[in-house]
């Protein structure tokens, strides 16, 4: 078995637990990236051991950090609810059953500002890594250790030939491709890792293509 040095070591942080504080940090933070507006109020709904010990890891903490985009190494994390607070957001813990999820994970729904809701549930899965498994009810496999291009499509035949051969013009070569969709026929989800940094103007090429809803440009140094 391979273990990565981050899984021995562990990751540059604040807080006593690779799992419970880098990651849950690094998890809501990432979590912000698929919001199209400014949020009032998050939710985290708590699973497994987040639930039981979240607040003597401050988990809590690093939740709230994270959605106010507070890096798991900045000692600003331990101001979290006061920060929160001179924002004017608000913020609220529950336990949660996610079924068979991991232990460490959390379904985080973000209120906007203009009151509709945005909800990404994910995993901390160990050495302050990540994995999110679903965005707004679109299962997803997203771990953002490479660069990453979420789209969001009709599932429709040839949507995602066209996708790829964007990339493929673009001289992109894809690592690793995964998709999922709510239904046939319904809204599709395509995660799609590469390598080599993805140019921001592809985000622009892909909304154009009749039938993709979103495209999210996702690059391992932003979480």
């Amino acid at each position: 078995m391979i273990v990565s040095i981050f899984e021995v070591a562990g990751p540059i942080m604040v807080g006593p637990s690779s799992s419970h504080t880098a990651g849950a940090a690094r998890l809501s933070r990432l979590a912000t990236l698929f919001l199209n507006q400014p949020f009032r109020h998050v939710s985290f709904g708590l699973h497994g051991s987040f639930a039981r010990t979240y607040h003597g890891h401050g988990t809590d903490l690093a939740l709230v950090a994270g959605a106010l985009g507070i890096r798991q190494e900045d000692e600003e994390m331990k101001r979290a609810f006061q920060i929160a607070q001179e924002r004017g957001i608000t913020y609220d813990f529950y336990p949660i059953d996610l079924g068979d999820a991991h232990e460490n994970s959390v379904a985080i729904t973000f209120t906007l500002e203009d009151g509709s809701t945005t909800q990404v549930v994910g995993s901390s899965i160990g050495g302050g890594r990540v994995l999110v498994t679903s965005i707004d009810g679109i299962d997803t496999e997203l771990t953002l250790d490479s660069p990453t291009l979420l789209v969001i499509y009709e599932d429709r035949p040839g949507m995602l030939s066209r996708i790829c051969a964007e990339l493929a013009y673009a001289n992109i070569n894809i690592g690793v491709l995964k998709c999922s969709r709510q239904k046939k026929g319904g809204q599709a989800c395509s995660v799609i890792e590469t390598d080599s940094p993805i140019p921001q103007d592809i985000q622009q090429t892909l909304t154009q293509l009749r039938g993709v809803q979103n495209a999210l440009i996702l690059n391992p140094s932003e979480a």
